[in-house]
């Protein structure tokens, strides 16, 4: 068991001449034993190189990797005492359900006993042990990506267990299942879990904490309710939420936007950002369609998603998604947007700039 810093670790697949040359550009971070984090972003964003690192595959052209301050950036994988999940279900499909469990514990001489009793805890906490005495070949994908999970749990001396998109080929289904279940596991040991995925809602029920990536980037890191609230940066807030956080073209002066010809009030004063590329920020939740009262848009359409609606308007040429409250009949036409002043958030060059205190 151990904490894992990141001590500027960078990595240029080629020469770096610049800082586009890096997959992943340098960050200095901690994480901390008995954590859950999740890497999330899209494809080609730097979260699989940087898993890559941690568990040795790839080796950092900047910086480097600590456990418990241990300098292992150059240990070969079978030294950092650390156990992997795939994206794709690893077992033996001729060993028993048991077996393919306590494999990693028998490669490393545990007691028969004590293996049996481990194996066994694991088993209850993923709902395997009505299978324990099977053979794999015959489960389906999901028993297997369990086992899969089992097999990476099941040692209580690891560093960190790292988890690589395991629920991708599982059935939509069944995902909510075995996160409900991961996150449980997670309760009950003590390890640190580092989970890389593209997928917001895995992220989001799974980890203490979020590390949103993009383009090589670390663009923020924090807490599901501070990535919801408090968007660091443009990307963060519009690929977080379904949907994402409306982002409109605006001038600012002091407690004052300007989209368009449309002043909006803000909950802060704001500095001047000349010369720098200004939006303000709202989500759909604190965006609300309105008869009377407001900005004046153009409602293109009404999606209604059973528990709520949403609509999808124009105010002039920006798209944007308000929410559309119980009692409101409408249909298309006019109508307008109230946007909750403390909910606003002025970005500049798509960084989230704080409001003055008063």
């Amino acid at each position: 068991m151990a904490s894992v810093t990141l001590d500027g670790i960078g990595h240029a697949y080629g020469r770096a001449g610049t800082e586009a040359d890096y997959a992943l550009k340098p960050l200095h971070h901690v994480w901390e034993q008995g954590r859950a984090y999740a890497l999330l972003g899209p494809s080609g964003c730097g979260k699989t190189t940087l898993l890559n690192i941690i568990s040795g595959l790839v080796i950092p052209s900047h910086g480097r990797l600590l456990f418990d301050g241990r300098d292992v950036t150059r240990l070969p994988t079978e030294r950092r005492n650390i156990a992997q999940v795939f994206q794709f279900p690893v077992v033996y499909d001729t060993m028993t359900v048991a077996e393919n469990l306590g494999f990693p514990l028998r490669n490393r001489g545990m007691d028969r006993r004590q293996a049996a009793a481990r194996v066994g805890e694991i088993a209850a906490m993923l709902g395997l042990t009505p299978d324990l005495h099977r053979r794999a070949r015959g489960l389906t994908a999901d028993a297997k990506q369990k086992i899969s999970l089992g097999r990476g749990l099941v040692r209580s001396d690891v560093a960190a267990v790292l988890f690589d998109e395991p629920l991708t080929v599982i059935d939509p289904a069944l995902k909510w299942e075995l996160r409900s279940k991961l996150k449980a596991v997670h309760r009950a040991l003590d390890l640190l879990m580092i989970y890389v995925t593209h997928d917001q809602t895995e992220a989001l029920t799974f980890a203490d904490q979020v590390m949103v990536m993009n383009e090589g980037r670390v663009l923020q890191i924090g807490t599901p309710a501070e990535l919801f609230e408090a968007p660091a940066h443009t990307f963060v807030g519009y690929f977080i939420g379904s949907p994402g956080m409306n982002l409109l073209p605006a001038s600012v002066e002091g407690r004052e936007a300007a989209v368009d010809r449309h002043r909006v009030p803000l909950g802060a004063a704001y500095p001047a950002m000349g010369g720098q590329r200004v939006q303000i920020g709202v989500r759909p939740e604190y965006a609300t369609l309105s008869r009377t009262g407001g900005l004046p848009v153009q409602v293109q359409r009404i999606e209604d998603l059973g528990r709520r609606r949403l609509a999808r308007v124009t105010l002039g040429t920006h798209p944007l998604v308000a929410t559309v409250p119980p009692d409101l009949a409408v249909s298309g036409g006019e109508a307008f947007v109230r946007l909750d002043p403390a909910s606003l958030h002025v970005f500049a060059d798509d960084r989230r700039v704080p409001g003055l205190a008063a």
